[in-house]
């Protein structure tokens, strides 16, 4: 006779203590591992990078720099930073191959579906595919962070009809990238910033992407796999994607003189939510969406038009938000929802952004990759069973 089972017939989904049945959805605050990668206090608004603090690394940083210190728990001297950097420098032109794809793709497809494809594809191309040591890892590890951004502005040019501009050696990790999307090289004022926003999304803990690609890695899948789990996790705008669906908010809302009616409508009424705000671990401001909006402030105040119509509607936007939603129920803006306004100002399309966050956040991925798997097991979590049991079958005939 149909049954269903008791708590104590399911006892690995029982406290302890109280012996209740304890189920995290969401998996929330359940520390599946140690780590010294990243620490996020979302109470206090603190955010470490191997024990340093992302204001001092914005301040002081560059996105290479942070690149070695995330993979090697150190900061480099000026001889190791050189020679990583020209390592990097050397990595980033992608194989003729991954360009015909690249063409051959339709140009309706979602940007982050095209990295997707296109790094799989590399993983098939790279010639230390087979070596699963953690120095081969690593070695994969600096060569997609170099080929990330290349294959994002390859992207936007060829979907634009653009000639490909190739990678320079000349320039940063950074400014190559607004190089090669734009096709000249940008001032000073933008580089750095682009500088800065890989900084604030190169890590930040164990999310749902970095989640992803762990578990991919702890079965002992191939690198890639584990990045390319990532990326499809990171295309949720529940995560990543908020950047996008951010702006998209903000050409909703249309000018600032729209913000009051179109929250009153929307958002108090529970119709939407306000995109690019709430977090499952800052429970208080995010840091680096103050990074963030300063920049926007500075761009808005420098180049005026729609940059500025943007920041207007956001900095609105953010007022209600942090008066009616942050204080009662620790929904307060992220760094999503300033980032886009940066982007816009740097002239990238706004279907890239969550593109450019990928090509930032790798490092964040495989740092957490090489890290698990050192000390392997593979991630296999149990669920409550809330069904019956020895249901009787009946013939097909009977039904």
């Amino acid at each position: 006779m149909a049954r269903k089972l008791t708590p104590e017939e399911q006892p690995w989904c029982l406290d302890r203590v109280t012996k209740q049945v304890l189920i995290n959805k969401g998996l929330e605050n359940v520390c599946m591992d140690k780590s010294t990668i990243c620490f996020i206090d979302g109470f206090h608004s603190k955010l470490y990078y191997r024990g340093y603090s992302i204001e001092d690394l914005a301040r002081n940083s560059t996105y290479e720099e942070v690149v070695y210190l995330i993979l090697h728990d150190k900061l480099p001297t000026k001889r190791e930073l050189s020679d990583f950097s020209g390592w990097m420098r050397e990595e980033r032109d992608i194989p003729g191959q991954v360009v015909e794809l690249l063409r051959k793709i339709p140009k309706d497809i979602e940007p982050m579906e095209i990295l997707r494809t296109a790094v799989s594809y590399l993983g098939n191309l790279d010639p230390g595919r087979y070596d699963m040591s953690r120095d081969g890892m690593y070695r994969k590890t600096i060569r997609l962070i170099s080929k990330m951004p290349s294959i994002v502005a390859y992207w936007h040019r060829i979907k634009n009809g653009l000639d490909l501009v190739e990678p320079d050696p000349r320039l940063s990790h950074a400014e190559n990238f607004l190089y090669m999307l734009h096709g000249k090289r940008q001032e000073e004022l933008l580089n750095r910033a682009m500088d800065v926003s890989m900084i604030l999304y190169a890590e930040h803990e164990m999310n749902a992407s970095a989640f992803t690609a762990v578990v991919i890695a702890s079965t002992l899948s191939d690198y890639y796999s584990a990045i390319v789990g990532a990326i499809g996790a990171l295309r949720g705008p529940l995560h990543g994607y908020a950047n996008v669906e951010a702006m998209r908010q903000f050409d909703e809302i249309g000018s600032p003189e729209n913000v009051d009616s179109w929250y009153r409508e929307n958002i108090l009424t529970g119709k939407k939510r306000v995109m690019g705000a709430g977090h499952r671990v800052y429970k208080s401001y995010d840091p680096r969406a103050k990074i963030f909006r300063e920049y926007a402030k500075i761009f808005a105040e420098k180049y005026g038009g729609k940059v500025k119509n943007y920041y207007d509607i956001a900095y609105r936007l953010e007022t209600l938000v942090m008066a009616q939603l942050c204080e009662p129920k620790n929904i307060c803006t992220n760094c999503d929802f300033w980032a886009g306004i940066c982007y816009y100002a740097m002239g990238i399309p706004i279907d890239l952004y969550c593109a450019v966050f990928a090509a930032a956040r790798t490092v964040g991925w495989s740092a957490h990759i090489i890290e698990y798997t050192a000390d392997n097991r593979i991630l296999r979590p149990r669920l409550y069973y809330d069904g019956e049991v020895d249901k009787e079958f009946v013939p097909i005939d009977r039904r």
